[in-house]
């Protein structure tokens, strides 16, 4: 049975959490360092600093990388709180794709390869990129049409390909490329620096809370040492689960806490915005959006948290965080689109967060597998365990 009960360290950093986002993040969304690409790395070091002086850097990790031996449900608790600005995540190193990253090389990573790339990604000093996703006709929701290739030559990979929607390319110091091998696919690793690697452009899109935005990469005859091989050999798909099913939760994670901040700006300005003899919150239409709003934010914390159960119970969790990935990601894109309405044209400037939340709530439907991917997922797995009755 799902325990629903917070320990005293859960709350005590919930609670840390909250207020460093408060009095700390949140003076800086109006920092010029923050383009239409993300905060810059300068901003994004000094922020971290602040973190790691209130003991809140990458609290999800293990101990011995400095964070707080966090489980799933309490990262679950931590990780609302962390996105109550957007600019959270960011602050507290536990913004994609670097989490997502650090998650899988604790599980993955040899002790060679964790000293030389884990370490200092986990204390901020280089970021990463997860190179699968194509253009064209490769790899994006299907991996198995991935184009990018991998051969031995020697005790070195030789890897040629294109990559595309490359979250954090541009300013990473680790690129882990995903690319079909023999038998498979297998996950390199590898310095962005590294000779053959091109970062052609970075794109435009409607987020903007992700250093160095998404970004097209080229791989020419890209050499990559055997020793840089992630985990073995062909088995690149099954460590992509890994990574991918905890990642999709943080996610939910980390939007909730934006949502529930657009929320809160909805419910003050209804509260103090009079029209037609009586406050906003008094007429049927604008009250009753935001008591959806609370029936929504209740129903995909809920979800989180079972989801983040069955992960704690060592499951792999792959229907559970894709049933979690459709109903949390279009809930919340329901909050923030009511928000955006209660708040009428206030909503669509920026005034408040609220239309910026809106745009990134917008793509997460998207990324990590969109809504209708995850639905056809669920229906195979139904379809296969059905039995006539």
């Amino acid at each position: 049975m799902i325990e629903l009960t917070r320990g005293a360290r859960e709350l005590e950093l919930e609670a840390r959490t909250a207020r460093f986002i408060r009095e700390v993040v949140i003076p800086y969304e109006s920092d010029p360092r923050i383009d239409h690409h993300g905060p810059s790395d300068d901003l994004r070091r000094e922020m971290q600093s602040r973190a790691r002086e209130a003991g809140l850097l990458a609290p999800q990790l293990e101990a011995r990388w400095g964070g707080h031996d966090l489980n799933h449900r309490e990262t679950a608790t931590v990780l609302r709180a962390c996105g109550y600005s957007m600019l959270g995540p960011v602050a507290m190193n536990c913004m994609a794709p670097d989490e997502g990253n650090m998650h899988l090389f604790q599980k993955v990573m040899n002790p060679a390869q964790q000293e030389r790339w884990l370490r200092p990604l986990a204390a901020g000093e280089i970021r990463s990129a997860f190179m699968m996703t194509e253009p064209d006709d490769g790899a994006g929701s299907d991996p198995g049409m991935m184009t990018t290739t991998a051969q031995l030559v020697g005790d070195e990979w030789v890897i040629n390909g294109r990559k595309w929607l490359i979250t954090g390319a541009d300013g990473a110091g680790l690129a882990i490329i995903m690319a079909k091998t023999s038998g498979g696919a297998t996950l390199f690793l590898t310095d962005m620096d590294t000779p053959g690697i091109v970062i052609e452009r970075t794109l435009g899109t409607i987020d903007r809370s992700m250093p160095g935005g998404h970004a097209v990469v080229s791989l020419n005859e890209v050499r990559v040492p055997a020793s840089q091989v992630l985990g073995e050999v062909d088995q690149g798909f099954r460590y992509a689960q890994i990574r991918l099913a905890p990642a999709r939760l943080t996610h939910c994670m980390r939007w909730w806490g934006s949502a529930q901040r657009a929320h809160h700006i909805a419910t003050d300005y209804a509260c103090r915005r009079r029209a037609f003899g009586k406050q906003l919150i008094d007429h049927e239409g604008v009250g009753f959006m935001l008591a959806d709003n609370e029936i929504d934010l209740k129903q995909a914390e809920l979800t989180i948290d079972w989801c983040a159960w069955v992960l704690d119970q060592g499951h792999p969790g792959t229907a559970e965080s894709s049933i979690a990935k459709v109903s949390v990601s279009e809930a919340l894109y329901r909050v923030a689109d009511r928000c955006v309405q209660v708040l009428g044209g206030m909503g669509v400037t920026e005034e408040t967060p609220v239309q910026q939340i809106f745009r990134d709530i917008r793509a997460f439907r998207i990324y990590d597998g969109p809504s209708e991917v995850h639905r056809w997922s669920i229906a195979k797995r139904l379809k296969k365990e059905w039995r006539p009755g």
